[in-house]
C-alpha cells in the first residue's frame, strides 16, 4: 500500500528489516521462529520493517505538503462538529479563538482520544487492561550474548513477560508491570534496571536512553461512519501492541476509505459504497486484530508449555505455518475484508 504511494522506499531506508521473529520463554528458551520468506508469493515486501510512526508521517507529508489542495494546521484542536445532508463543518480552536471549516467529508485520524469520535457521540467501546506496559530503550547489542536472535522477540513467562524488538540503534524492551507501584516509580532509572536484569541472566547496568510507561486498551469505536464523517486508526480503535497491528490497521484504514471517498467523489460510485468501508474494516477489526492482540498477551502470560506445544504444532506444518504468517502479516484480515463485500 505505502509502495502505491511512494512511500514503502523512504520507511524502509529508515527503518530495519526483520525477516523472521521468535517466541521464547524464560523456562524453555527458544519455542519457534517463523519466516516471511514462507509468503513471498504474496507480498513484495516479505519482511516486518521496524520504523516509528512518526517518520511514516513526515514522509507522507513530504508527498502531499506542495499539493495545492493540501493544508496542514498545528496547534488547532477540534473542538465541534456538525453536519446535514451535503456537508460537514468543524470548529477548531486556532490563537485563542474559534475558526469553521466545511467541506464534503471528514475523516478523523487524530488518536485514541479522538476529539472527533466525542464530538460525533461514537462509543467507544472496550475494555482497559490492569496492568500497564514499561519501554525500556537501550543501545545494549543483544545479539552479542543471546544465541541466534532475531530482531523480534516474544518472550513468555507467567511473572514477568516481555517483548524485545530491535530498531536502528537501538533495541526496545517492553515488560509488563502489575505490582502497585506508581507511575513515578515505575519510570525510575532504579526501576528499569531491576527489570533489564532479568533479561539475561549475569547482565545489569544497562546503558538506557529512555523509558515510556502506557495503559493498554483495547476499545472499537461502535461505528466507523456517522452521516458524512469517518473514524480511522486510532480513532476507531485501540489494541494492546503485541503483532503491532495498531499502525497497519491504521494504514489499513486509510488506504479502504480514501479508495471509496474518491470513487464516491468523482461520482463512480452511489454513497452506499461508504457503508462498506464501515462494513469491512469494523468487522476485520474485530475478528482479527481484537482477537489477535487479546491471545498473544495471554500466550505470553503462561508458562510457555501449551504454548510452546502449539507453536511446535504449527511450525511443523507448512500449510497452517502459511495461513499463520498471512494471519500475523495482517494479509488474511484484507482478504476477509474483501469476502465481506
Amino acid at each position: 500500500m505505502l509502495h502505491a504511494l511512494s512511500a514503502a522506499e523512504p520507511l524502509i531506508a529508515q527503518g530495519l528489516k526483520a525477516p523472521a521473529f521468535q517466541y521464547r520463554s524464560k523456562k524453555h528458551g527458544l519455542l519457534a521462529q517463523f519466516d516471511f520468506a514462507r509468503i513471498s508469493d504474496v507480498t513484495q515486501h516479505p519482511y516486518r520493517v521496524q520504523c516509528e510512526q512518526s517518520k511514516l508521517t513526515r514522509i507522507l507529508y513530504d508527498r502531499i505538503r506542495d499539493h495545492p489542495n493540501f493544508e496542514l494546521h498545528f496547534t488547532s484542536p477540534v473542538v465541534g462538529v456538525s453536519q446535514d445532508a451535503s456537508s460537514v463543518e468543524i470548529t477548531i480552536g486556532r490563537n485563542g479563538s474559534s475558526e469553521r471549516r466545511s467541506g464534503g467529508y471528514l475523516i478523523g485520524a487524530d488518536g485514541a482520544s479522538s476529539k472527533v469520535r466525542r464530538a460525533l457521540g461514537i462509543e467507544f467501546e472496550g475494555f482497559t487492561w490492569p496492568d500497564r506496559l514499561l519501554v525500556v530503550s537501550t543501545p545494549f547489542d543483544f545479539h552479542s550474548v543471546i544465541p541466534e536472535l532475531t530482531a523480534v522477540n516474544y518472550v513468555a513467562d507467567p511473572d514477568r513477560w516481555y517483548f524485545l524488538l530491535q530498531i536502528p540503534g537501538l533495541w526496545r524492551v517492553m515488560f509488563l508491570v502489575n505490582e502497585d507501584a506508581s507511575d513515578e516509580r515505575v519510570q525510575t532509572l532504579e526501576f528499569a534496571q531491576s527489570l533489564m536484569a532479568g533479561v539475561v541472566p549475569g547482565i545489569s547496568n544497562y546503558p538506557i536512553d529512555h523509558i515510556t510507561l502506557y495503559k493498554v486498551h483495547q476499545r472499537v469505536a461502535k461505528t466507523f461512519r456517522q452521516g458524512r464523517a469517518f473514524l480511522i486508526g486510532d480513532a476507531a480503535h485501540i489494541n494492546n501492541p503485541l503483532g503491532g497491528m495498531g499502525m497497519n490497521g491504521g494504514i489499513h484504514d486509510a488506504v479502504n476509505l480514501a479508495g471509496r471517498l474518491a470513487a464516491v467523489w468523482h461520482g463512480k460510485a452511489p454513497d452506499a459504497e461508504l457503508d462498506r468501508f464501515d462494513k469491512q474494516r469494523r468487522r476485520v477489526t474485530l475478528e482479527y486484530i481484537q482477537n489477535y492482540t487479546i491471545q498473544n498477551k495471554k500466550n505470553l502470560e503462561s508458562s510457555g508449555d501449551e504454548f510452546r506445544q502449539s507453536l511446535q504444532a504449527i511450525s511443523a506444518d507448512p500449510v497452517r505455518t502459511r495461513e499463520y504468517l498471512l494471519r500475523v502479516s495482517m494479509i488474511a484480515s484484507l482478504r476477509r475484508a474483501e469476502e465481506l463485500g
